[in-house]
């Protein structure tokens, strides 16, 4: 494993107090902090090679291209994907699966046409299908979990009946999450894309809660489309990324129009660039595109692999200390559980948990963590969420559990 107190001298953040106590930030899987490498290659491109990209023929543009493109290889490598054509940057996952969602139902769906997803989604793999249910007449069926938080009865390995059993001959996409955000179930993904695959269906996977904790390889899983955002895999907010294979992105309209992603414009008609960029109208975060690539090289150099090992072992960790305490639950399974621990203490209401808790210097989250739908299915209003990144530490988790138990016993 990397030198944990080296690796946090790399995000000074991590250094400063708040209330007068020396913070932990446990709030990851809503944003990471970012290593100074990150912010010093933006402010670089600021000073340096500050240029609109793509257009220009002069020296500034011609550099800027040449970092943005690098960056759209780099995150190629990054997932495993088999040409640059097939990433599109976006300003995150929010916005990659508005428009998958957009293109796929205007030009492969019916009224009728059913989109599967799963009672574990956040809003952002939710709420634009339902948008184009209003507006195109589609139907959104969500696929249950069970009580300890997984799609399935069976984990190991993968029994994709109870999947399968929600397939219709109006079926026309699966889009899941990777990873919850709240209960940290790990999805065995590259199962559901074979089951999906036996039914001709392709599938969309949110990896935005994955790519920053374990390597992704899109080849291997063989999804349709993957969604991902930079901020929460220590790179600038504003960016992500939008991966479909080849094949699907020729066959989806454009999203949006405007500059840089046509090919000719006319009275009588208008042709659209190839790809990547018919997705791309506008200019570019190319900043951003920057930025997020320098976060990628971070990553790889502490290895991926260990970054994961040491993510696994501060949810075990924590969970472990958690269940020693009276009247907490954990939800989400207790096995194959990744980075994030959601919890409720019996007759303490979980936002008093999580303002206490600041003011002792952990910053968590607290609410329904835009995944209402699963809240309902667990029958609470919302949780307690400390969700862990590869600065984080054991000691830390121990300054969080002996707040927590500190705050208990204020009730």
């Amino acid at each position: 494993m990397h030198n944990i107190e080296k690796v946090r001298e790399d995000f000074p953040i991590l250094s400063r107090e708040v209330y007068g106590r020396p913070l932990v930030y446990l709030d990851n899987a809503a944003t990471t902090q970012k290593p100074l490498c990150v912010l010093d290659a933006m402010r670089e491109e600021y000073l340096n090679v500050n240029a609109n990209v793509h257009r220009g023929v002069h020296y500034l543009s011609q550099q800027a291209t040449d970092l943005h493109e690098a960056a759209r290889e780099k995150v190629r490598s990054f997932i495993g994907a088999a040409k640059t054509e097939e990433i599109v940057f976006t300003r995150g996952t929010t916005e990659a699966i508005n428009l998958v969602a957009a293109a796929f139902c205007e030009s492969q769906m019916q009224p009728g046409d059913e989109v599967l997803v799963t009672d574990m989604e956040h809003h952002s793999n939710i709420v634009p299908w339902q948008l184009q249910a209003s507006r195109r007449g589609i139907v959104v069926k969500h696929l249950p979990i069970t009580d300890d938080g997984r799609l399935c009865s069976a984990n190991s390995p993968m029994n994709c009946d109870d999947i399968a059993a929600h397939i219709t001959p109006k079926t026309r996409l699966i889009s899941l999450a990777h990873v919850s955000n709240v209960l940290g179930t790990v999805n065995p993904v590259k199962d559901i894309v074979i089951m999906a695959h036996d039914h001709g269906i392709p599938v969309l996977v949110d990896a935005a809660q994955s790519a920053p904790h374990m390597p992704l390889d899109v080849g291997d899983m063989d999804c349709d489309f993957m969604a991902f955002s930079g901020h929460k895999m220590y790179g600038p907010t504003g960016i992500g990324v939008l991966y479909g294979k080849e094949q699907w992105l020729d066959r989806l309209p454009p999203y949006q129009g405007g500059g840089e992603m046509i090919d000719k414009v006319s009275w009588e008609k208008t042709t659209f660039e190839r790809l990547p960029f018919k997705f791309e109208a506008g200019t570019p975060d190319y900043i951003a595109t920057h930025g997020l690539a320098t976060a990628i090289d971070y990553m790889l150099r502490l290895g991926l692999d260990n970054i994961e090992a040491h993510e696994r072992d501060l949810t075990n960790y924590c969970m472990q200390q958690l269940s020693t305490i009276d009247k907490l639950t954990i939800y989400g399974p207790h096995d194959n559980h990744d980075a994030v621990v959601s919890f409720n203490v019996e007759g303490i209401h979980h936002l008093d948990l999580g303002t206490l808790l600041d003011r002792l210097g952990i910053a968590v989250r607290t609410g329904h963590h835009c995944a209402q739908p699963l809240m309902t299915r667990l029958g609470v209003a919302g949780t307690v969420r400390a969700s862990f990144a590869l600065y984080n530490t054991r000691s830390e988790v121990d300054a969080f559990v002996e707040a927590l138990r500190r705050v208990i016993k204020m009730f």
